[in-house]
């Protein structure tokens, strides 16, 4: 018998770290060039055949519910009064009648994972659950020992049998089981992968697609690297918003590249633009040279 397998999109962050991008709108709403951030991740999730999709939302829930919803969401977990973290969204499923596996993932990272490869893997592993790796040396913040188990989290526990560093992707595989197992008070999920190493049952770290593409899109720079990883898909290093005049403005089109002009910003002919992302009610004067910069209503983040 086939095994079912749902897939949670975990989305009810604050989006802090995008403010004030984010007061207009929840993180997984903001476009990457062409798409959204949740249309991009439900594109990846659409890859595991016949997987339900569910999410989770709290920050601007109404927005989230009615997109996720509309682009084919089985259910929407909406968290209220107050927040339930990483590990609290699992518990609070299982609690409330979800049974089988659960492919997690997080809602701000631009990969291209070969999930099934990865769902495959961890059920072969021998372990309850499991997390996906990546090499990322800036981040790299848990170890993972000779058996292949989790057995570091930076700042947080560390066994001492750490042989490989490595970078948590936000993608894990829960078996029921695993669920059955989460205490509703870990919110923070690291706390039920101490308790459950501690028990000698450490969730297993796939690292076989180590080296695959990972942008954690939740900051400005990250945003910055991801829009243009999505230019380099659509094989193109610029996007004008459908209907701007720009798009056929041959001296602008001549000096400017490697831009995203979204609809709603407000670009001059005059300017020039290089490394630049520009949202809703960005604002660019005539003549003006923006370069490295993401720009949108009532902010301006220069990157270096």
């Amino acid at each position: 018998m086939a095994r079912e397998l749902s897939i949670l999109l975990l989305a009810a962050g604050l989006g802090t770290r995008l403010r004030p991008l984010t007061l207009q709108m929840p993180k997984p709403l903001v476009p990457v060039v062409d798409e959204t951030i949740l249309a991009r991740q439900a594109k990846l999730a659409r890859t595991v055949f016949g997987a339900r999709l569910h999410i989770n939302a709290f920050y601007l829930a109404d927005k989230l519910k009615t997109a996720a919803e509309s682009i084919g969401f089985s259910k929407v977990w909406v968290e209220s009064p107050e927040i339930l973290g990483t590990g609290g969204p699992l518990h609070r499923m299982y609690a409330e009648g979800f049974r089988g596996e659960l492919l997690v993932m997080n809602s701000d990272c631009h990969c291209r994972f070969d999930l099934n490869n990865f769902i495959s893997n961890a059920r072969n592993s021998g372990a309850s659950f499991a997390l996906l790796g990546v090499d990322y040396p800036k981040v790299n913040s848990i170890g993972v020992d000779a058996e292949g188990r989790l057995s570091r989290v930076n700042k947080r526990f560390d066994f001492g049998t750490s042989v490989i560093p490595a970078t948590f992707s936000g993608i894990s595989w829960y078996s029921e089981y695993a669920l059955s197992e989460i205490f509703g008070e870990e919110r923070d999920v690291v706390r039920f992968w101490e308790r459950k190493a501690k028990a000698g049952e450490a969730p297993w770290v796939d690292l076989s697609q180590k080296d695959s593409p990972w942008i954690d899109m939740g900051s400005p720079d990250g945003l910055m690297r991801a829009c243009f990883a999505r230019l380099a898909e659509l094989r193109t290093d610029r996007w004008i918003c459908p209907g701007s005049p720009l798009a056929s403005d041959s001296a602008f089109l001549a000096r400017s590249s490697d831009f995203v002009i979204q609809e709603g910003a407000r670009v001059p002919a005059t300017a020039t633009l290089k490394n630049a992302l520009l949202f809703a009610g960005a604002q660019v004067n005539e003549n003006e040279f923006v370069t490295n910069e993401i720009r949108g209503l009532n902010f301006n983040w220069k990157l270096q």
